[in-house]
C-alpha cells in the first residue's frame, strides 16, 4: 500500500456530502432495489455487481430523453461484444438541449481579444439554422461532419446540429499541421468541413488560410467548406478555398424554427476521436450516443456533483476529448465556460481572473497547468475571489503530491480536488472524484461507478498492494462502438484486449492506496525497467519538478550494457546551467523523495520537450529517437522539431 499522509487535505462538510447527488443516488438505489448501501464503497461494489440495475438507474436519475426499450444488457460478459440498452432509441443532442430559456448557456473568452455570451434560447436558434443548412447540404445519419476550430461557441452548436440529425462529429484544433489534420479527417471522408479564418495564441494573430486551402483540396469527399469568423477575415479566406462559403452565407437562407431530433439506436455513432498517433497513423475511435451520454451524466452529476446553473469550465481545445466531456455539461443544465488561446497570455493569472469574473463552479485543467502556476509564483487565493469554486479537476498526466498541496495552500482551501483519468479511448474516466469522501495527498479519490477497475500483475492477478496494470474487468457502456476502417475489429481488439483476454487493459501503470483510491504512475508503455524493476515516470517528475531551476522534465529508459538505464532530460529556467552541483541536487531529491532505484544514470539539459497536441509529453517518441528508431507520425506532436534535440547526443554514448 502507498504510505498514507497523516491527515486528508480536504474533508467534505457533512451537510454538503449528504446533499450531494451521489448520496441521493445511493439512497434511490436502496429504495428501488431494497438495498442497504451505506456509502460510496458499497455503492461502487453494487454498481459493478449489478450493471443492468445500475445503468438503468443512471438513465432514470439522469432523466434521459428517449425510449429505454425492454432489455438492459446483452452479452454482458463479452469484451468487446457487450451491448447496453439494445432496444433503446434516443438522440444525443436532444438530451443536451433540455433548456430553452434566456439564461446563459455559453460564455466565451479568447485570450484578451474576444468575449461573448449566448443564452440557451440563442443556442437553440443557432442550432436550428445549422441543422437546416446541414440537411440542405445533404448531410444525414451516419455522414461525417469535420470541424477544425478554436474553442468557439459555434463549435458546440455545430456538434449539436450534427448529432441532432444522426451525423457523426469529429474535430481537431486549428493549430494542427496539414499532415496531422489529413491523417485524421482523411480517414473518415467527411461530407462537410468547418474551418476558421485563424486564431489567437499568446497574443499573436495566426492566419491559416494557406493551410486550410491545402487541406480542403485533399478532402474531396467534402461538398462544402464553411469558414467560421474569428479574426474578421472569413470572407477573404472563403474566397481562396474550393467549395467554400462563410458561416453567414451558409446560414443566410434559414430562419430559426422547431428543432427535429432523429432518435437512433443506443450505439449510433456521434463522435470520432483519435489516438495520439505517435506510434503510427491515428486510430479513429468511434463513440456511441447512449454510452457517451450515460457516462457523462454519471460523471458530471454524481462524481462532480454538477447542478443546473453551475458554471462549468475546462481548459481544452477541440483536439482533446475533454472538449467532448465539457460539452455534455449542457445535459445537466450547466453553463459552459469556454476559453481559447494560451492560459498564460498575457500572464499566468488569466484563467483565475476568468474564474472570478464568471463565478466558475467547476474548474478543469491539467496537472501541467497547476505545476506551471506554482512555478510562476502565483497565489490565486490571495488575488482572486474564488468563493463560488466547489471543484477543481485535473487530468492529462498524474498530479504530483506537491501539486495537491499547492492547490490547498495557494488556490483554495475549501475545494474538492479531483484528479481524474480515463482517455480518448472511452471518452470518459476510469477513476475520478467522490464529493462524499476526503481528498488525500497524491491520490485519485475513487474508481468510477459502474467501472470494474483493478490493478493487475503481469500474470493477470489482482494486486491489493504494489504497482501494476490498470484494467477494467467488466464491460461498460462507453467502450468504443468500433474503430473506423477496422475490418473484423482486429485493431480494436489488439488495442485493449490482447494482453488479458476479455479484460480491458488500459496501458496505465497504477496502484491501490490504503484509502481505496488510486495512484497512476504514468503510461505503462513508458514504464522504466532498470534491473527488471518497473518504475513509473510520474514518480520521477514529481520529485524533479519541485526543484525551482527545473521547468519540466522527461525520463526514458536507454538500452545500455545488456540492461536499461534511466536518462533524465531537464528543461531549465532561463539563465540556469546544468552544472555538477545541480545534477547532484536533482539526483539527491529523487533518491530521497522516491527511491535509489529511481535515480537516473544520466541527467541531460535540453532546450525543449516534445508533446502531443493535448499537452502530454511523449516519452516513447524521445526513446525512439535516442535509439535511432524512426518516429512514425510526428504530425501528432505540437512541436515535432524538438525531437531533433535528442538525436545522437554525445552524453548518451558513454
Amino acid at each position: 500500500m502507498n504510505a498514507a499522509a497523516d491527515a486528508p487535505l480536504w474533508v467534505p462538510d457533512e451537510a454538503r456530502a449528504r446533499a450531494s447527488a451521489m448520496s441521493g443516488f445511493r439512497l434511490e438505489a436502496n429504495r428501488r432495489f431494497g438495498l442497504t448501501l451505506g456509502g460510496f464503497r458499497d455503492l461502487h461494489a453494487w454498481s459493478v455487481a449489478s450493471p443492468a440495475d445500475f445503468w438503468e438507474l443512471v438513465w432514470d436519475f439522469g432523466g434521459v430523453i428517449g425510449e429505454k426499450g425492454a432489455r438492459r444488457i446483452v452479452d454482458g460478459e463479452r469484451m468487446p461484444g457487450a451491448r447496453f440498452f439494445p432496444d433503446a432509441r434516443l438522440n444525443f443532442a436532444e438530451n443536451l438541449m433540455r433548456r430553452r430559456d434566456g439564461a446563459t448557456a455559453l460564455v466565451f473568452r479568447g485570450e484578451d481579444k474576444a468575449s461573448r455570451r449566448i443564452s440557451f434560447a440563442e443556442l437553440v436558434a443557432l442550432v436550428s439554422r445549422l441543422q437546416q443548412a446541414l440537411i440542405a447540404e445533404g448531410v444525414g445519419a451516419g455522414d461525417r461532419v469535420a470541424v477544425m476550430l478554436p474553442n468557439l461557441p459555434e463549435a458546440v452548436a455545430i456538434m449539436l446540429a450534427a448529432t441532432s440529425i444522426g451525423a457523426v462529429f469529429s474535430s481537431c484544433s486549428p493549430d494542427f499541421g496539414e499532415r496531422g489534420v489529413l491523417d485524421r479527417f482523411g480517414q473518415i471522408d467527411p461530407k462537410i468541413v468547418f474551418g476558421c479564418d485563424g486564431y489567437w495564441y499568446n497574443g499573436k494573430r495566426v492566419e491559416i488560410a494557406d493551410k486550410l486551402k491545402r487541406i480542403a483540396e485533399k478532402l474531396p469527399s467534402a461538398s462544402r467548406v464553411v469558414i467560421v469568423p474569428y479574426l474578421g477575415a472569413a470572407e477573404a479566406v472563403a474566397a481562396q478555398l474550393p467549395r467554400a462559403v462563410t458561416l453567414d452565407q451558409f446560414l443566410s437562407r434559414f430562419a430559426p424554427k422547431e428543432l427535429r431530433f432523429e432518435r437512433l439506436p443506443f450505439d449510433h455513432p456521434i463522435y470520432i476521436l483519435y489516438s495520439s498517433g505517435t506510434t503510427g497513423a491515428p486510430k479513429c475511435i468511434v463513440h456511441g450516443a447512449g454510452g457517451t451520454l450515460l457516462q457523462h451524466l454519471k460523471e458530471h452529476r454524481l462524481h462532480c456533483d454538477l447542478r443546473e446553473g453551475d458554471r462549468f469550465f475546462y481548459f481544452t481545445t477541440l483536439g482533446w476529448m475533454m472538449w467532448n466531456w465539457l460539452a455534455s455539461g449542457l445535459a445537466s443544465g450547466a453553463t459552459l465556460v469556454l476559453y481559447d488561446g494560451s492560459p498564460f497570455a498575457p500572464g499566468p493569472e488569466v484563467l483565475f481572473r476568468y474564474a472570478e469574473d464568471e463565478n466558475i463552479t467547476l474548474f478543469g485543467t491539467s496537472a501541467k497547468f497547476i505545476d506551471a502556476v506554482k512555478k510562476a509564483g502565483l497565489e490565486p487565493a490571495r488575488g482572486f475571489d474564488l468563493s463560488g469554486l466547489r471543484l477543481i479537476t485535473s487530468t492529462g498526466s498524474p498530479l504530483a503530491p506537491e501539486s495537491f498541496e499547492f492547490v490547498y495552500q495557494s488556490i483554495k482551501r475549501d475545494v474538492q480536488l479531483a484528479s481524474i483519468s480515463g482517455g480518448t479511448d472511452i471518452v470518459s474516466c476510469f477513476v475520478c472524484g467522490d464529493p462524499t469522501a476526503p481528498v488525500w495527498k497524491g491520490e485519485i479519490q475513487a474508481p468510477g461507478l459502474g467501472m470494474a477497475v483493478d490493478v493487475w500483475s503481469d500474470a493477470g492477478r489482482h494486486l491489493a498492494a504494489g504497482r501494476g496494470e490498470l484494467v477494467c474487468t467488466k464491460a461498460f457502456p462507453s467502450m468504443p462502438v468500433m474503430f473506423w476502417n477496422d475490418p473484423g475489429g482486429k485493431k480494436y481488439h489488439a488495442a485493449y484486449f490482447e494482453r488479458f483476454p476479455n479484460v480491458w487493459c488500459h496501458g496505465d501503470f497504477a496502484e491501490w492506496t490504503a484509502h481505496g483510491g488510486l495512484i497512476i504512475h504514468g503510461r505503462s508503455d513508458a514504464t522504466l525497467n532498470p534491473g527488471g524493476v518497473r518504475i513509473g515516470t510520474a514518480e520521477i517528475y514529481a520529485q524533479v519538478e519541485q526543484i525551482p531551476e527545473v521547468v519540466e522534465s522527461i525520463a526514458i529508459g536507454q538500452d545500455w550494457d545488456n540492461d536499461v538505464r534511466i536518462v533524465l532530460f531537464v528543461r531549465l529556467a532561463e539563465g540556469v546551467a546544468l552544472d555538477e552541483a545541480l545534477k547532484e541536487r536533482i539526483k539527491r531529491r529523487i533518491r530521497l523523495g522516491a527511491s535509489p532505484r529511481h535515480v537516473p544514470a544520466k541527467v541531460v539539459a535540453i532546450a525543449d520537450i516534445p508533446r502531443t497536441r493535448s499537452g502530454k509529453i511523449t516519452e516513447i517518441a524521445v526513446r525512439d529517437v535516442v535509439h535511432g528508431r524512426p518516429v512514425k507520425n510526428t504530425e501528432a506532436l505540437a512541436n515535432p522539431e524538438a525531437l531533433e534535440l535528442y538525436r545522437d547526443l554525445a552524453e548518451l554514448r558513454t
